[in-house]
């Protein structure tokens, strides 16, 4: 401000004046300074501005780079920010760049409030970082913690996937689990109870793994050499989430394997590189854009006061089927196991 103050020949008060469109300068002296301002290439700091009042009025995102839901879930953020007057700022975890890390550069650059996309860490780091400001967990409930949670009723969205292939006269389903991977306890929990259900806790197999396609692809090589040493392919597996299935697919199906005819394959999450394949993959929905939404008012209402203790938004899945999931070629019909 004080170079466009010196080139328009103005004191650096009525040039803060101009720019906070407030009165006490004439029409001329106003457009003399805005065209200065224009042609230094002057913008006024908005950020500089909302600190000297005490505000950032910014909400900091941390999310990890390779995870395509999180990509989702980011568009959603954005504009439901941007409605209620609120900058996003991203920071993300990546190889050697850990969630500590991430958090603590939304900190350091003043976020007012952190939205967490699927954290990892440990329960009560998380608890720790909701009393040290406004926090949101977005895909895993983090209970007794001081943070605001929004994810899916994930039971509920095995349970609708299970209920599919058991339908299509699956029996012989596996899981590949997710870890420590936001809502994968509760998807293991949810895939054993399915099991039992249905009277096929003979057929139960977990297989450890994580979210992320290298876990598809070690289980789709695992899969594979038990076949080709005498021991069948499931009919079905149900993957931790779309990346996992992704991975998974993409080793089947260089081996020959027929995706759905010799082994259905059912995701979660329905990121959107879910239906971008050749094969669309049958896929647990879970509603990014509504996601985002919840996250971001939370956040908002607990820094404005309107909301002061924190909330829980348990939003229902969808299952989606498209090609991945067909009948059991085993010829095993709903109605005569």
């Amino acid at each position: 401000m004080t170079d466009v103050a010196e080139r328009a020949g103005v004191s650096r008060a009525l040039v803060s004046i101009v720019f906070r469109d407030q009165p006490g300068a004439s029409p001329q002296t106003r457009d003399r300074v805005l065209r200065v301002a224009d042609e230094i290439g002057y913008r006024p700091d908005s950020a500089a501005r909302l600190l000297a009042r005490g505000r950032s009025r910014t909400l900091g995102v941390m999310f990890t780079v390779r995870q395509p839901f999180h990509a989702d879930l980011v568009e959603g953020i954005y504009p439901e920010a941007e409605r209620l007057g609120y900058d996003v700022l991203l920071s993300a975890t990546a190889q050697g760049r850990g969630e500590a890390k991430a958090v603590e550069a939304l900190l350091g650059h003043r976020c007012e409030a952190v939205i967490l996309l699927g954290p990892d860490a440990q329960p009560t780091d998380i608890d720790a970082l909701g009393h040290r400001t406004v926090t949101v967990s977005v895909g895993r409930r983090v209970p007794h913690a001081r943070v605001d949670s929004v994810h899916t009723a994930e039971g509920k969205g095995v349970r609708q996937a299970m209920e599919h292939l058991v339908e299509l006269g699956h029996r012989r389903i596996v899981h590949i689990d997710g870890g420590r991977g936001p809502g994968s306890a509760e998807r293991r929990r949810a895939y054993r109870a399915a099991m039992r259900r249905h009277g096929l806790e003979p057929e139960l197999r977990v297989i450890p793994g994580d979210h992320t396609e290298q876990s598809g692809i070690e289980t789709g090589r695992l899969l594979l050499d038990e076949r080709d040493h005498g021991r069948p392919l499931p009919t079905a597996v149900l993957a931790g989430n779309d990346r996992c299935a992704m991975g998974l697919l993409m080793t089947l199906t260089q081996a020959g394997v027929d995706v759905p005819r010799d082994l259905s394959v059912v995701g979660y999450d329905d990121s959107h590189l879910s239906h971008l394949m050749p094969i669309g993959l049958t896929t647990v929905r879970q509603d990014a854009v509504l996601m985002a939404e919840h996250a971001v008012r939370f956040a908002v209402e607990r820094l404005e006061g309107t909301a002061p203790e924190p909330r829980e938004a348990v939003l229902d899945p969808k299952l989606t089927v498209r090609g991945t999931s067909g009948p059991s070629p085993e010829g095993v019909g709903a109605g005569n196991r």
